[in-house]
């Protein structure tokens, strides 16, 4: 029965994300792209990092996590409002170098990333051929990184475009599908007074605190909105990373809650990049396949979106001195370097350290803009932004990935 409610309720969503009403809406197709890039290895990942260090709480650190990101996302939503007119005309110098900064910053955070999802969309390939091995999965990243940085070398990577829009409306339908077999799991379990919460005790130490901080990768993506000035204006930006960010929030806490009972009592030593298809595997014989799936179409869409960000700020940073092309060209051989130096984990928590090098230089932007202005809000906009810079500094200084902790 949970296979026909999945089914079911991703053909429901589906048929609800491609009709022309909604596709064509400007706010869905403003919000749909932070959605998309919030919604992506966080679903794949964020259930087995925090099973192993909130335990059956695994939930409510979502919820913090989420939390962390609405606080960034509030500085960036500030300074779409405040600094992109000042940028627009004659910004005062130390506003500019940092802005530049920050190009340079989000542009090394596209850098990791591009890693980070190729890797976990090549350890989910392989899954399906039953290998784990580390090397295999460096191999092929290694692999289809190449291939992606040679594609936008001499095509460029606009081709690829159509592929990252479907396969968004199709992740946000699978996602639904498997978020309603949970829900109707979840009901029957109750019904039937079999719902049990597994023995899995939360790891209250410095240790589990260090790798928290270093997850705020899983819940990146709102900033894209920052980048959407070419086709919708500041209010609707605002408005839709907003909506973005707080529907991110209610389906990972959600799906999380739902799939705490199918944590194993006794968890492995080490986190696979795959768990989550064994957590859910009970679930319903289609969970694993559209897991799987989920996954190479988020990440590969992912990549390929962020690998286009990278280019584009490459040479918006240099002022046109490196053009887009060799800026893909820089991006897939940093994505390699960093593919063999460093395992999953540590790519995750390096690239969640980039994104809040960004969010951080952001937050002093922003504070040093509240600073000018004379608001009934200044005094609350002061501490909001004092406080981001405070957290990505303890991110920054403090995080580590899971293993080593």
């Amino acid at each position: 029965m949970t296979n026909t409610i999945m089914i079911i309720g991703a053909a429901f969503a589906m048929l609800a994300a491609f009709h022309p009403r909604v596709t064509n809406a400007p706010f869905w197709r403003a919000m749909v792209t932070p959605l998309a890039s919030i919604i992506g290895s966080g679903f794949l990942l964020g259930a087995p990092i925090l099973a192993h260090i909130a335990g059956n709480w695994a939930f409510a650190a979502m919820g913090g996590l989420c939390l962390i990101g609405f606080v960034f996302g509030a500085v960036i939503r500030h300074n779409i409002a405040h600094l992109e007119p000042l940028l627009a005309g004659r910004p005062p110098r130390d506003i500019a170098a940092l802005e530049r900064i920050c190009e340079y910053a989000l542009a090394l955070a596209y850098f990791i990333s591009v890693a980070y999802y190729i890797n976990l969309f090549a350890a989910f390939a392989l899954r399906t051929q039953l290998v784990s091995d580390p090397q295999a999965i460096r191999l092929m990243a290694m692999s289809i990184i190449a291939v992606l940085g040679i594609i936008g070398v001499f095509r460029g990577l606009r081709g690829l475009e159509y592929v990252e829009v479907t396969a968004v409306g199709i992740k946000l339908s699978l996602i639904f599908g498997l978020v309603a077999a949970l829900g109707f799991a979840a009901i029957a379990a109750l019904d039937n007074a079999s719902f049990a919460l597994p023995d899995v005790e939360p790891r209250m130490d410095v240790g589990a605190g260090r790798v928290f901080l270093g997850l705020v990768i899983l819940v990146q993506g709102f900033e894209t909105s920052r980048f959407l000035g070419g086709a919708y204006d500041r209010a609707t930006r605002i408005r839709t990373m907003r909506h973005a960010q707080l529907l991110s929030t209610v389906i990972y806490v959600i799906f999380i809650l739902l799939a705490t009972p199918y944590f194993p009592n006794t968890l492995p030593e080490r986190v696979s990049e795959t768990q989550i298809i064994d957590i859910l595997s009970p679930v319903a014989s289609m969970a694993a396949p559209l897991l799987i799936f989920v996954a190479l179409t988020s990440q590969l869409s992912a990549a390929i979106a962020d690998m286009n960000g990278a280019g584009g700020l490459l040479e918006d940073a240099s002022r046109g001195r490196v053009p887009v092309k060799a800026g893909y060209f820089i991006t897939a051989c940093v994505a390699i370097a960093i593919t063999w130096g460093a395992d999953i984990f540590e790519i995750v928590n390096d690239a969640s350290k980039a994104f809040v090098l960004y969010y951080g230089l952001q937050s002093v932007i922003a504070l040093r803009l509240a600073l000018r202005m004379n608001t009934a809000r200044k005094m609350f906009n002061l501490a909001l932004f004092s406080g981001a810079i405070m957290v990505a500094f303890a991110i920054l200084l403090f995080s580590l990935p899971l293993e080593t902790s």
